[in-house]
């Protein structure tokens, strides 16, 4: 299946449809922590683009996390991660301006945002674990691109789907695409008709009795 039609069909599931397949279908976690939220209600569904950042006392600054804004395709999302870094803010206005300008969907951040009303008024979807008025600058500083990283508990690889909307993140392994987009919509139809039997049966045991899942 296509990388669009993938995100298209991504983008019409909830994350806990998308959690629960990932669990089915790998045996392992795909959800980030819960610390990971929105800055303003919003889907995002797209390729992850990986940057690594690690503290040291260097006034570098995010060169490679602006060599990936600017080089990425469009539609990626940017994900990146930093061991510890709640109180430090990996992402703001300008990088924002520059992931919009050239098309990202969106920024998954293993530590702090700042400029959160600017990113607002770009209508930039970002989520983070945090949110703090701190710059890096001479705190961390990038050291790879597009690489296997930890993120918010787990492991996103380079090209990895990214689903996120306001009940979290969720990381889909690339190479298990399709098979958790079916398991999903799978997910969500049985839902629908366990929903309809709550409502009609008015009973909440009788439904999960029949379709064995709550």
């Amino acid at each position: 299946m296509e990388l669009k039609e993938l995100v298209e069909r991504f983008r019409k599931l909830a994350t806990a449809s998308v959690s629960d397949a990932v669990d089915k279908v790998t045996g392992e976690r795909g959800f980030m922590t819960h610390e990971m939220k929105p800055i303003f209600n919003c889907k995002i569904v797209g390729p992850a683009v990986t940057v690594k950042e690690v503290f040291a006392l260097k006034n570098e600054g995010p060169k490679l996390a602006l060599q990936a804004i600017d080089s990425a395709e469009e539609g990626s999302v940017l994900v990146i991660s930093a061991e510890n870094a709640k109180d430090y803010a990996l992402f703001g206005g300008l990088m924002g301006t520059g992931a919009k300008v050239n098309g990202f969907e969106g920024a998954v951040l293993d530590g702090g945002v700042r400029d959160v009303n600017e990113l607002k008024e770009l209508n930039f979807p970002v989520f983070s674990r945090s949110i703090v008025p701190s710059t890096t600058l001479g705190r961390i500083v990038t050291v790879a691109s597009n690489i296997p990283v930890a993120c918010g508990g787990v492991m996103v690889h380079p090209g990895d789907i990214i689903v996120g909307d306001t009940d979290g993140v969720v990381v889909v392994p690339r190479a298990k695409a399709e098979e958790v987009l079916l398991k999903a919509e799978e997910i969500e139809e049985t839902e629908r008709k366990q929903t309809e039997d709550i409502k009609e049966l008015k009973s909440i045991v009788k439904a999960v009795e029949k379709w064995a899942r709550i």
